[in-house]
């Protein structure tokens, strides 16, 4: 290709009228033989700028109603001649037509005619036939024509023009060439997806991805290439402040800013999650802490911010299962939460922002390498969700249901919810939508505190999220707190010191170990031990993704301290389980929403 191509002679006809009157006054300094056709026309010497009717071109008059306007071989070889083949330049010469150095087309907005609810044969008059056409072919030979699709790529050509006297370089050239064969791509889509919706065929659908990130691998290091794209050449809804993600770091971050956006929006209060694989092992919101809560959470003795509150109790719903975890706050973040983060092993955070200092603090850990997100509060994802599985694509409305204090009108229980239980099960729900399923979740005292993930039967989510809400509480009893450990043993180690201390089930060898990280050998912490502290819990929240199918549910839920509970409803055994709520006195709602999450 040859490198840079005066442009002599422009086409311009465009449906939006942006930038136009500032085009046309630049080209025509430029010394730019202007031809175009109607409104375009018009509105180009409405602004005082020289125009040739592509009519006095081709030398047949606009016909149909516009219908047929540059469909001439005067305008299409004009575009189409190859500058350096000698026969194609004589045969124009022969036929008296003249190369055309630039095409500026932007489609009619067949889309939004149908958005907007017009009939069919209002639809089918917005299908641009000539606009496309001159398109293709000014891209094809992108070698010596230059083609602009959008008035976003006006400042560019313009900007070159000035800087290299008139003329456009090839890279710019193939650039543009791309971009116009996207968008024709992308109208054709539109209009054939729109047909296959007003026929007895099957739908289709196109989607446009548009790569935004490279990623080193996907799932698994031997799954290359990976990337992240944004959808439908939209925005992101993140910009990468540090680091580089990986793929389950992004799908952490998404669903976990998702999370903790909701949870501010239902309460009024930030609020952070922790979350592992997809699922969270924790979320909270900015209720005050206790000075025993500040002991167990290693915060004693610190000025807390609100922000900083939410994180560290979101972080200490289960620690074990937090480590490396990708963080997610849905404020600004400050020193104070920086440092916070700091001293734990994590993956990265995404947040709504950073003060500079705090961004500073982050971006020194892992060795400069920490990924730091910052959320956009303002994006709007698209109405609809597509997944591919094993060649299969499937799609779905995604899961926009808001979860309110509404949702917890309908009690059916004799025992009625407090305000603060309301505000607990609004978290635990918040929390389940965003779990892998089937899960449950319990909460108490504004935050999480046990969650049961992706276990294919109802009662064992409840099992194992009720095995971390003992944990949780049992951190609490002075047998643990009162653990005298070695003054060399790391902060993370007495964490899962005091979780194995708490589970019991140690081996021999694994014990003799937990022994060398005490100055004396711990006392036992017994079974009766255990039960008996955790018979004092009590207040706490229960929300499950779908509805119980059977009362065993309540019965293990009442192990740990469970007084409310929310659920969709709509089981065979909702008598069943609404009598065991009542045996047990506690509040049950019926949400009527289900929050599978897969």
């Amino acid at each position: 290709m040859s490198d840079l191509v005066k442009i002599k002679r422009a086409l311009v006809s465009v449906f939006s009228k942006e930038g136009l009157e500032t085009l046309g006054q630049t080209l025509h300094e430029h010394g730019v033989t202007i031809l175009s056709t109607g409104g375009t026309a018009n509105a180009l010497r409405n602004a005082g700028v020289p125009v040739t009717d592509v009519s006095e071109v081709t030398k047949f008059p606009e016909m149909m109603g516009g219908r047929v306007k540059s469909l001439h071989p005067a305008i299409h070889a004009g575009l189409l001649a190859v500058r350096s083949d000698e026969s194609h330049m004589q045969q124009l010469q022969d036929q008296g037509f003249e190369p055309i150095d630039l095409v500026v087309s932007n489609l009619y907005p067949f889309e939004q005619t149908v958005a907007s609810g017009k009939t069919f044969a209002e639809c089918i008059e917005m299908i641009d036939i000539g606009g496309p056409t001159m398109v293709r072919s000014a891209a094809k030979n992108c070698a010596s024509v230059t083609v602009v699709t959008s008035p976003s790529q006006y400042a560019a050509l313009l900007a070159e023009l000035k800087a290299s006297g008139g003329c456009v370089s090839s890279k710019t050239r193939q650039q543009f060439a791309r971009d116009a064969f996207r968008s024709t791509a992308k109208y054709d889509a539109a209009v054939t997806a729109y047909f296959s919706a007003q026929t007895d065929g099957p739908a289709v659908t196109f989607r446009e991805y548009e790569q935004a990130l490279p990623l080193k691998y996907g799932v698994n290091p031997h799954q290359k290439p990976a990337a992240c794209h944004a959808v439908q050449g939209g925005e992101m809804p993140f910009d990468v402040v540090n680091g580089a993600p990986g793929y389950t770091n992004l799908m952490d971050a998404l669903n976990a800013w998702q999370l903790v956006r909701e949870l501010e929006q239902a309460t009024g209060l930030v609020a952070a999650a922790s979350f592992k694989h997809v699922s969270p092992a924790g979320a909270a919101i900015a209720e005050p802490l206790s000075d025993e809560l500040k002991e167990i959470y290693d915060v004693a003795g610190r000025d807390l911010s609100p922000l900083a509150i939410a994180y560290i109790r979101a972080r200490n719903a289960d620690p074990l299962s937090s480590y490396g975890d990708f963080a997610a706050l849905s404020g600004v973040v400050d020193v104070c939460t920086a440092e916070l983060i700091k001293r734990e092993v994590s993956d990265g955070v995404i947040a709504l922002g950073f003060e500079p200092a705090a961004l500073e603090i982050l971006k020194s850990k892992k060795e400069g390498k920490y990924i730091v997100l910052q959320g956009k509060p303002d994006f709007k994802p698209p109405s609809d969700e597509f997944k591919e599985v094993y060649g299969v694509g499937l799609s779905q409305k995604r899961n926009d249901a808001c979860i309110s204090k509404e949702l917890l009108a309908k009690v059916v229980t004799k025992e009625s919810l407090p305000d603060s239980a309301a505000r607990d099960l609004i978290i635990a729900t918040i929390t389940a939508k965003y779990t892998q399923s089937n899960s449950v979740c319990f909460a108490v005292d504004g935050q999480v505190v046990g969650v049961g993930a992706g276990q294919q039967n109802r009662v064992d989510c409840v099992k194992l999220a009720g095995r971390k809400v003992s944990v949780w509480h049992a951190r609490l009893s002075p047998k643990v707190r009162n653990l005298a450990f070695k003054p060399s043993v790391k902060r993370q180690e007495r964490v899962n010191a005091r979780v194995a201390y708490i589970g019991g089930s140690m081996t021999d060898n694994e014990r003799t170990h937990w022994e060398q990280l005490f100055e004396s050998v711990p006392e036992a912490l017994t079974e009766k031990d255990l039960q008996d502290w955790n018979s004092k819990l009590s207040g706490v929240s229960l929300s499950s993704d779908a509805f119980f199918p059977f009362r065993d549910n309540i019965d293990q839920a009442t192990k740990f301290g469970t007084k409310y509970i929310a659920q969709p409803g709509g089981s065979i055994q909702d008598q069943d389980v609404i009598a065991a709520c009542d045996e047990y006195g506690i509040a049950m709602c019926f949400t009527g929403l289900r929050v599978f999450h897969h």
